[in-house]
C-alpha cells in the first residue's frame, strides 16, 4: 500500500481541526480565509505559465493541438476549459481538447480504478493520436496519478511538449514533464479534498494557460472576443455592442455588417476600421496571421 502521508494535500489542516465543531458562519468564513491564498499561490508559478502559453502559442502555429489529461476532479477541471474555447474563441474542438480518466461518462459518475491504471492513459492519448506539435498538461493534484504519469510519459516519447500540473513539490508526474508547475496550495481545511484549494488553483491556472494563447494567436482585440461563435441571441447581441465599441458605429451599422459576415466579428469590425469588403477584408486578415491590429496597419500601408 502506497503512503500518501507526506503529501502536502494529504496534510490536516490545523486551522480547522474543530471543523464539524463550528457553526455554519464559522465554516464559510475559514473557507473564505483560506481561499485568500489560492492566487499568491498561483502567482508563485507564473513563469512557468509563462513557458507553457509561449509552448502552446507555437503548438496552434504549427496546427498542433492543446490536450488536458487527468482522472476525477483534475480531469474534470480540465474539461471545463476546454470545452469554453469554441464557443469563446470559434475554436474546432479539437484544437483544445480534454482527456479524462473513464471517459465521458466519468464527468458525471466516477469510474472506479481508472486513475490508478498507467497504461490507461497511454491508451488513451494513442486513440486521439498525440503528435510532436501537441502540447499536453498532465493534472494531478497529488502529483502521483498512475493515469496521468503514464499519459506524459507516452506524450514525451512522441515528442510532444508536457507539463505536468499538481498541487505538491517534487511531484512523480514531474519527472516526465518538460515544464512542471508545482502550485503548492497546502492542506485543504477539509483533509484531502483536493477539489477545493487545488482545484480552484488549477482551474485558474488553465484559465490563464487558454486565454493568454488565444489572446497572442490573434483572438482578441483590444479586450473583446472578436472569434466568439454568436450561436444564439445573447452572442449576437455582444457581437454587436463590440463592433460598435470597437468601430465608434452606431448599432444598425454594426448589425447590417454583422449580417454581411454571418456575424463573424472579426471580419465586421476589419471591414470597419478599413473600409474595405469582405473579399478584401479577408484578404488582409489572412495576411496578418489574424490579427486585427497588423490588418488595419496592412490596410493602411497599402494606401500609401
Amino acid at each position: 500500500m502506497e503512503n500518501l502521508s507526506f503529501l502536502t494535500t494529504e496534510e490536516s489542516n490545523c486551522k480547522t481541526e474543530n471543523l464539524d465543531e463550528m457553526s455554519v458562519i464559522e465554516i464559510l468564513n475559514i473557507m473564505n480565509e483560506e481561499d485568500q491564498t489560492i492566487a499568491n499561490a498561483v502567482r508563485q508559478v507564473i513563469s512557468q505559465i509563462g513557458e507553457v502559453v509561449e509552448k502552446v502559442v507555437q503548438a496552434f502555429q504549427n496546427g498542433g493541438r492543446l490536450i488536458y489529461i487527468g482522472a476525477g476532479t483534475s480531469g474534470r477541471i480540465g474539461v471545463l476549459d476546454a470545452v469554453e474555447c469554441p464557443p469563446t474563441f470559434s475554436t474546432s474542438p479539437e484544437q483544445v481538447q480534454a482527456v479524462l480518466a473513464g471517459g465521458e461518462s466519468a464527468m458525471f459518475t466516477a469510474v472506479e480504478g481508472a486513475e490508478d491504471d498507467i497504461e490507461l492513459g497511454a491508451g488513451d492519448l494513442k486513440k486521439i493520436g498525440i503528435t510532436s506539435n501537441d502540447v499536453v498538461i498532465g493534472i494531478a493534484a497529488s502529483g502521483r496519478t498512475p493515469y496521468v504519469k503514464g499519459a506524459l510519459k507516452y506524450a514525451g516519447s512522441c515528442g510532444a511538449v508536457t507539463v505536468s500540473l499538481s498541487s505538491n513539490t517534487d511531484s512523480e508526474i514531474s519527472e516526465d514533464a518538460d515544464i512542471e508547475i508545482e502550485v503548492v496550495t497546502g492542506p485543504e481545511i477539509l483533509t484531502g479534498s483536493t477539489r477545493l484549494r487545488a482545484a480552484t488553483a488549477h482551474k485558474m491556472i488553465l484559465n490563464m494557460i487558454s486565454t493568454a494563447s488565444m489572446v497572442k494567436t490573434g483572438k482578441v482585440y483590444h479586450n473583446f472576443m472578436i472569434d466568439l461563435n454568436a450561436s444564439n441571441l445573447k452572442l449576437r447581441e455582444r457581437a454587436k455592442k463590440i463592433v460598435c465599441t470597437v468601430t465608434s458605429v452606431e448599432y444598425e451599422e454594426a448589425e447590417k455588417v454583422l449580417m454581411q459576415t454571418d456575424f463573424n466579428v472579426k471580419l465586421a469590425i476589419v471591414m470597419i476600421l478599413t473600409n474595405t469588403n469582405r473579399n478584401e477584408a479577408e484578404a488582409l486578415i489572412d495576411q496578418s496571421g489574424g490579427f486585427v491590429n497588423s490588418a488595419v496597419k496592412l490596410a493602411e500601408s497599402n494606401k500609401g
